[in-house]
């Protein structure tokens, strides 16, 4: 009873969302406050954090996530906040409490009932979720890469697949049997898993597979737009689409997909057959955003925050990332959602709630864009630098574009775990990466 009443004492600042903002959010919280006078509690209703800009790696079996994800309570222990498994299921505002859904097992028996959290500033980090655009058979015949259960659930599949094919080629070498796959959305995440699936084929001949090779792999690249990757420069673009069609990948721009069928996907040009599917392109808030708590959204369930990063109807209540539409000066566009984003997002919600609570004047966010990478796999790698910068950007390719995009990952790792244990981990995975399997098979 009276932990109780001490916590109810407490400053309680409660982050919704685990990934990349979240994550870094409640470390900086919990390494600047502590467990004395303030309560940082992290709700995320996975265990593990994985970055996402990795889960095509784990889709094509190129990353063990087991290795490289990072659980929430002991993060949590060393970093000073609490971890609460949990889904967030509305906002109640007028006395301050996050309401949490039903947690249920496996099999949909409950294990946790409704459960509310108090707070005193609440954070919004849930994300985005892939946006099917209400196209007929893609949410059900279509895998998403959201989530890391995903990932493993396409991994699985597609070596199910591989398997088969294998196993009629020992049965008649003259089979014409293929892998089959269709990546719908040639944005950063379709281009980079399309590329990665090839690597991951080239590999499988080590693994018991022999007479398995990547010319059995079948992979179409269906984009909507007029070409891949319009993120980047038409240069760069152009490149990629050269690498892609050069290891054997299909490329079909300005086709539009108005079906997904068991084991087709209906477009603008024609019937693609496809074993496996990928939906890949466009993101949007979750449903659950939908007004919630009387907060404003807009048609894509984000919530409208000011560049303060507070929600445009409560001052208490901020969002970051793929969640909230934040306004740019001099744009009618929305900050982007990228990793880049919701970092710079997580310091200027950082720098706010400790002056919220200290009283003093909240400083307004801004975007600054360092560009766009996108790896293809052991290939190559292309992008563009100092996209914010007077003058354009500057296009890399190769060696120098490969390097910068690796430090992404190592600058997210110095981000949530700070620069001690960052930079080990940074070391142990130069040594992982020589000594761990070229595949991940289970």
């Amino acid at each position: 009873m009276d932990a109780a009443k001490d916590n109810m004492k407490k400053t309680q600042i409660v982050i919704v969302g685990g990934g990349a903002g979240g994550l870094e959010l409640a470390r900086r919280l919990g390494a600047k406050y502590g467990r004395k006078r303030h309560d940082i509690i992290l709700v995320e209703k996975s265990r593990t954090h994985i970055w996402k800009p990795l889960l095509h790696e784990v889709a094509a079996g190129a990353l063990d996530a087991n290795l490289d994800e990072v659980g929430y309570r002991s993060h949590g222990s060393r970093w000073g906040y609490r971890f609460f498994w949990g889904a967030l299921e509305g906002i109640d505002r007028e006395n301050r409490q996050v309401i949490i859904a039903p947690l249920l097992d496996e099999d949909g028996a409950e294990v946790i009932g409704r459960q509310t959290i108090r707070y005193d500033y609440l954070v919004v980090a849930i994300g985005s979720v892939t946006n099917t655009f209400n196209t007929p058979g893609a949410a059900k015949n279509c895998i998403l890469l959201d989530e890391r259960e995903q990932a493993d659930r396409f991994r699985l599949k597609l070596l199910n697949q591989c398997l088969r094919v294998s196993r009629a080629m020992s049965a008649d070498p003259a089979s014409d049997a293929q892998v089959r796959i269709a990546i719908i959305g040639a944005g950063a995440t379709g281009v980079e898993l399309a590329a990665e699936l090839y690597n991951a084929a080239l590999g499988l001949k080590h693994y018991g597979l022999e007479v398995f090779d990547e010319t059995r792999l079948v992979t179409t690249l269906l984009e909507a737009g007029p070409r891949i990757l319009p993120a980047l420069p038409e240069k760069l673009s152009a490149a990629a689409r050269d690498e892609l069609e050069r290891l054997g990948v299909k490329v079909q721009t300005s086709t539009r997909v108005s079906e997904v069928t068991r084991d087709a996907v209906i477009t603008s040009a024609g019937e693609v057959q496809a074993d496996l599917r990928i939906w890949a392109a466009g993101v949007r808030g979750a449903d659950v955003l939908k007004d919630i708590g009387g907060l404003e959204t807009t048609a894509s369930n984000q919530l409208v925050v000011r560049r303060t990063m507070q929600t445009t109807r409560d001052d208490r209540i901020y969002a970051l990332g793929d969640c909230c539409a934040c306004p740019q000066p001099g744009s009618e566009r929305p900050v982007p959602p990228r990793a880049q984003a919701a970092h710079q997002m997580a310091g200027t919600v950082f720098r706010n709630l400790k002056n919220a609570m200290a009283g003093k004047p909240l400083v307004e966010f801004t975007y600054h864009d360092h560009g766009s990478l996108v790896s293809l796999s052991q290939y190559s790698t292309v992008g563009s630098l100092m996209g914010g910068l007077i003058g354009g950007k500057l296009a890399i390719e190769g060696r120098l574009a490969r390097f910068v995009y690796v430090s992404l990952y190592q600058m997210h790792l110095l981000a949530i775990h700070g620069w001690l244990r960052g930079l080990a981990l940074i070391a142990i995975g130069h040594v992982n990466h020589v000594i761990r399997p070229r595949l991940k098979l289970h």
